[in-house]
């Protein structure tokens, strides 16, 4: 596309969206700035560096010429997002970290392209009819799979599916268990933000159905899941239990119990949200006996195995001579789902602690050390079965995904492990300042090499932006007051880390349609004062603030003030401050336009309805579409123009700053491309108000 020199004003000053005002510190805590930060979407004072990784992970969920965001991932045709970096689909297991994490605070347009991804699944839910489709037409061994009623799958697309996964030998394969324990966990959260009844009445149905596929697995004997290899989250790293005539069987799988566990605890509160006092009874007794299931598939240390076979054999006890590796996820999800009480959270935490080989580069491994029980090399962590992607260290034996990582963030914010959300975002955001925001992240998250965006058909340009990794910015906000939906209220615990002392979040925390503002004055854990719109509020627990949903004003704006102490932290890292949101550039004057000129048109366009639709009472929604269209547009324009600077772990070269600035351009042209869509939709099916709007925009 041809780029248009057209002068509309020149460049002539920079201001600054916040400041940074930096003093010593007189605390003692190595290397940690104090003073005041005035942010785009928080405030506050103490640790300048924590705030400003604060601030710049809500950049990731609004157009920003800065880090990556989500327009780069928002598929226009589907009205969703995807996988990103041309995997044109969405994956339960890499979109399950990012869905959890942001669904408190993600708004429109994203809160509605969530639950249009998530139903990918759930309108392709298997019914033990409909085959899964999947291909171009041809059948083949995924487009022919018919999974049982109730299943949900591996990978969806608008009209197909696949209900194993799709990766290895997938006729070892059993159907995709806990993937569909995930999706029920990502629903419920979705339906308890939104407090909405007509929501669940749409989809509790299927939600029972996924429910009912997860409890024909269960083994009336002990309550645990009986199933076969790759139905694991993070599949197909679980490999079963190996037969005498060297088939896979089927064993107890550690995740699926903590996962279903944690859907069950969901579903109560649906319930009781619904008002249905049979099912309630129902799921309340499900809920029991899977959470009273779960020490058998504990460790002596007290910390999850991976699985355990029919005859007691545990794998994943570290030290073990024959399956003698710690399970990074599992562990993580027990944790950060609230699945086990803070007794068991400890002891998981101080083992993954007490195992630097399990982060050896800030980031929590799938497992470590290497799997010596997948389908492919029974008994050895190495030899024949263990090449290509199954190299310890690159997939899902001993890799990094940016969506496990955002739920061992959260893990880390319920123990208030600083000093480990610090060390993971800011890898994490220095791998995003470069634009390489990999799925997974290999060589145990070293990344040196990436098999997938350094190589071969995913390879954009040197540059990679993919959703499992907006899990580790949504997990470094959500786990910042540690929300907690239940059917009649919010549960806050307030997180804030102990060496920030003031903080202000400018974004709201979503409730059905009620937006809460958070301010903290942080001196610990322990709550010692609230007040909502001014008024002084009862607290009833030292640590918990209840929020009930029907005393909520529209809009609350909410003080706590905590005490109690944290522990003081050292900090080992340097945030990557270049290039920053603290700086943006003003606009006066004559400006040369440096958009291609298709994109140009575009914004011409949407600046025109713009201006139209101001006058037009009853568009709210439709204006804050346009108006994150219309800032997708801008933030291309000021990437262009934007230092990037040399680059963290992966040098910005000519190459690299192409590969960015067409994601920008990429992004802009498909949201204009979906606003064209809506409007059009409007112009067929709208109701009278919509086609008037229609006729504005296509005048």
């Amino acid at each position: 596309m041809k780029k248009l020199s057209v002068v509309l004003f020149v460049l002539l000053n920079i201001a600054v969206y916040g400041q940074n005002s930096v003093n010593s510190n007189p605390f003692g805590q190595d290397s940690i700035k104090l003073g005041q930060y005035l942010g785009k979407y928080c405030s506050g004072t103490g640790d300048t560096d924590f705030l400003q990784l604060i601030d710049e992970s809500f950049a990731f969920f609004n157009p920003n010429p800065v880090v990556p965001n989500l327009t780069m991932v928002y598929k226009p045709d589907w009205n969703t997002f995807t996988e990103g970096a041309a995997w044109d689909a969405w994956w339960i297991q890499n979109s399950y970290g990012f869905s959890y994490a942001a669904t408190p605070f993600l708004q429109e347009p994203w809160k509605t392209v969530l639950q249009n991804s998530w139903d990918l699944f759930w309108d392709n839910q298997g019914d033990g009819i409909r085959k899964g489709l999947w291909g171009d037409g041809k059948p083949n061994q995924l487009s022919e799979l018919i999974a049982p009623d109730g299943s949900l799958g591996d990978a969806a697309a608008p009209n197909k599916i696949i209900y194993k996964q799709g990766d290895g030998n997938v006729k070892n394969h059993d159907w995709f268990y806990e993937a569909t324990a995930a999706g029920i966990v990502m629903q419920c959260e979705i339906l308890l933000v939104g407090h909405d009844l007509k929501a669940i009445v749409r989809y509790l149905p299927k939600m029972e159905r996924a429910c009912e596929f997860i409890e024909k697995a269960r083994d009336p004997k002990n309550n645990l899941f009986l199933v076969g290899p790759a139905c694991n989250l993070l599949a197909p790293s679980y490999g079963g239990v190996k037969q005498p005539d060297g088939t896979f069987g089927k064993g107890y799988l550690s995740g699926l119990s903590i996962t279903y566990l944690a859907a069950l605890d969901r579903m109560v509160e649906i319930y009781k949200l619904k008002g249905d006092p049979n099912k309630l009874a129902e799921y309340q007794h499900r809920q029991k006996i899977t959470r009273e299931s779960l020490p058998q598939l504990l460790t002596p240390e007290g910390y999850f195995v991976k699985s355990m076979e029919p005859d007691g054999t545990k794998h994943g006890v570290l030290g073990q001579k024959q399956y003698g590796y710690l399970e990074g996820v599992a562990n993580a999800d027990a944790v950060a789902l609230r699945v086990v009480d803070d007794s068991i959270s400890t002891k998981i935490y101080n083992k993954i602690s007490a195992y630097p080989a399990i982060r050896p580069f800030d980031f929590l491994l799938t497992n470590a050390p290497g799997l010596d029980d997948t389908y492919g090399n029974w008994g050895s962590p190495t030899g024949p079965g263990i090449k290509g992607f199954w190299i310890y260290g690159d997939w899902v034996n001993g890799g990094v995904w940016g969506t496990v990582e955002g739920r061992a963030i959260l893990m880390y914010y319920r123990l208030g492990k600083f000093g480990d959300i610090r060390r993971s975002a800011t890898r994490a955001m220095k791998w995003a300042k470069d634009f390489r925001m990999d799925a997974p992240w290999s060589q145990w998250g070293s990344n040196t090499r990436n098999p997938w965006s350094d190589t071969g058909e995913h390879k954009v340009g040197g540059v990679a932006v993919m959703i499992d990794n907006f899990a580790i910015p949504a997990a470094t906000i959500r786990g910042l007051f540690d929300c907690d939906y239940r059917s009649d209220r919010l549960i806050l615990r307030p997180r804030i880390p102990g060496s920030i002392t003031s903080y202000v979040q400018k974004e709201p925390i979503l409730f059905g349609q009620k937006k809460i503002f958070l301010t903290c004055r942080n001196g610990g854990p322990n709550i010692k004062s609230v007040s909502l719109n001014g008024n002084l509020l009862t607290v009833k627990k030292a640590g918990e603030l209840d929020l009930n949903y029907n005393s909520l004003p529209a809009v609350s704006k909410i003080t706590i003030t905590t005490e109690g102490g944290w522990p003081v932290e050292q900090n080992t890292v340097e945030y990557p401050s270049l290039p920053s949101i603290l700086t943006k550039v003003t606009n006066r004057g004559l400006y040369i336009n440096i958009l291609p000129e298709e994109l140009y048109a575009q914004l011409n366009i949407l600046s025109a309805f713009n201006r139209k639709l101001s006058g037009v009472p009853g568009a709210a929604e439709e204006k804050r579409l346009l108006e994150t269209t219309i800032k997708t547009f801008e933030a291309c324009q000021l990437r262009e123009m934007a230092n990037p600077g040399p680059g963290y772990f992966r040098p910005i070269t000519p190459e690299r700053i192409a590969g960015i600035n067409h994601f920008y351009e990429q992004a802009a042209n498909a949201m204009y491309i979906g606003y064209l869509y809506k409007m059009t939709a409007y112009s067929k099916n709208g109701n009278p108000f919509q086609k008037r709007l229609a006729n504005l925009f296509f005048e």
